[in-house]
């Protein structure tokens, strides 16, 4: 079961990524024009990505913030652009995704992957969430954003990789769509400051 489940589900990320890439083409131009109309800098933001068992890999996304923003330097606040806000606050910006999705590095349901720094501080258990691709959604992901702390959205990620089948994934994509609604509270992805808070209270449970 599981061979057919994974090899139904590499068919099924391919194909609605390229199907995606192909629909949406007309707004991927526009939202590649308008950031370069907007603001200096290349159109996609690339980062060093953790993907499955550890494989670090490049993700894209369209660039939401001005072009010297370092994540290193913890004294250099993020600085969205104007039409950046608008991608993050929509998660337009995910959407160059659809080609690690082709290219094997990630699915379009799992556990989100994170930047290389996280998993310096995780212990064996919560390694765990690297058993899987990562996703351009997952359950902590619909489940509550950066509404949950570091250590909620793990656990979510291990229930994930623990019930890894058809129905969690239905259950994520339902999760998913609820929290697209006018009336979800859910938080968008936060920056820097907040990804340095999760990696200190990574640190901390060492």
């Amino acid at each position: 079961m599981n061979g057919i489940y994974h090899t139904l589900k590499r068919v099924f990320d391919f194909s609605i990524a390229s199907l995606g890439l192909v629909i949406l083409s007309p707004v991927l131009i526009i939202i590649a024009i308008t950031i370069k109309l907007d603001s200096k800098g290349p159109v996609l933001f690339r980062q060093k990505r953790t993907g499955k068992n550890g494989r670090v890999f490049v993700i894209y996304k369209f660039r939401t913030m001005i072009a010297n923003n370092d994540i290193t330097d913890r004294n250099l606040q993020d600085k969205h652009t104007r039409v950046g806000t608008f991608l993050r606050q929509t998660s337009l910006d995910e959407l160059p995704q659809l080609l690690n999705v082709i290219k094997g590095d990630m699915a379009i349901i799992g556990p989100r992957p994170w930047i290389t720094d996280y998993l310096l501080y995780m212990n064996p258990t919560e390694r765990g969430r690297l058993a899987v691709r990562p996703g351009i959604t997952g359950l902590a992901q619909a489940k509550g954003r950066n509404g949950l702390d570091i250590h909620e959205k793990i656990a979510y990620d291990l229930e994930y990789v623990e019930n890894f089948g058809f129905e969690e994934d239905l259950k994520v994509l339902h999760y998913t769509l609820k929290s697209l609604l006018p009336s979800s509270h859910t938080l968008v992805e936060a920056g820097k400051a907040h990804i340095y808070t999760e990696l200190d209270q990574l640190k901390a449970a060492i």
